[in-house]
């Protein structure tokens, strides 16, 4: 399969690149810069706010990973990230359509799910049901741009995927973990979620291939927690009237990963513990 990865000079779209290559695939990573990257002819420089570059790097593509983004609020003036984000979005949106791209897999955010959670949620585990309640002009730009990507699909036929990425870790991000253990404040702003960015690279991997029609997003974050003391012992102490849906195990996560498992296969194959006790 020939596939364009947009960001693939970021934290997710190296992993995802590295990812799609090794498995055989035809991999053209698009970016703003390569300052931090591989460069080959492989690689290519583009910005998709530019509806013609836009069309110009997925010409010939089967399919394309759009993960280019201001990847989080506060980096960027909140009107600046919401334009850059909804345009360059929507670019490669109607420039896969204007190639005939068969499959788009998206990045869409968990911040639409109502982070940082400074209000309690709405209950726990959260899923894809959940109400949107975006917080900044980023989880806004992500949020339009699951509208957008069900129109796309349905207009086109062109099955979108949009995945709600958790809070990515990098393996030597981990080595910040046991500073988040004794406050459980500290991570409240995202339900102690996190995902590794391994298995982003999977769950890309895996919605490119999915049996998927229309549009869907699935939530993709780890099994398990930053923390080490059990979910529901967080919950009791930081949010504890918030409902519970269901019996909470362990440290099972609080960010639900079920329908990434059932409509992909996803499965996480990362988890902190597993990484710190290797080092």
């Amino acid at each position: 399969m020939r596939v364009v990865v947009t960001g693939g000079n970021g934290k997710a779209g190296r992993w995802v690149v590295l990812d799609l290559r090794e498995r055989g695939h035809d991999v053209l990573s698009v970016d703003l810069r390569h300052d931090t990257w591989e460069w080959d002819d492989r690689c290519r420089i583009a910005d998709l706010t530019d509806y013609g570059q836009a069309v110009e790097v997925l010409a010939g593509a089967d399919a394309v990973v759009h993960l280019a983004a201001i990847p989080a609020p506060g980096i960027r003036p909140a009107a600046d990230t919401f334009r850059i984000n909804i345009t360059s979005t929507f670019n490669v949106f109607a420039a896969a359509e204007a190639n005939g791209v068969g499959r788009v897999v998206w990045a869409s955010s968990e911040t639409v799910l109502g982070l940082p959670f400074d209000a309690p949620p709405l209950y726990v585990p959260i899923d894809e049901a959940i109400e949107p309640r975006p917080e900044s002009s980023y989880a806004l730009s992500k949020l339009a741009s699951e509208t957008m990507a069900a129109q796309f699909a349905r207009r086109t036929g062109t099955p979108h995927v949009g995945l709600r990425i958790s809070n990515i870790m990098e393996p030597d991000d981990y080595q910040r973990f046991p500073t988040f253990w004794d406050d459980p404040h500290l991570r409240k702003w995202n339900l102690w979620g996190y995902v590794d960015c391994r298995d982003v690279a999977q769950a890309c991997r895996l919605g490119l291939s999915a049996p998927v029609q229309g549009a869907e997003v699935c939530i993709v974050a780890a099994e398990d927690t930053v923390m080490t003391r059990d979910s529901v012992d967080l919950m009791a102490e930081v949010f504890p009237d918030v409902p519970l849906r269901r019996p909470l195990r362990g440290r099972e996560t609080l960010l639900a990963i079920d329908h990434a498992r059932q409509l992909l296969g996803y499965s996480p194959a990362h988890r902190w513990a597993d990484e710190i006790a290797a080092r």
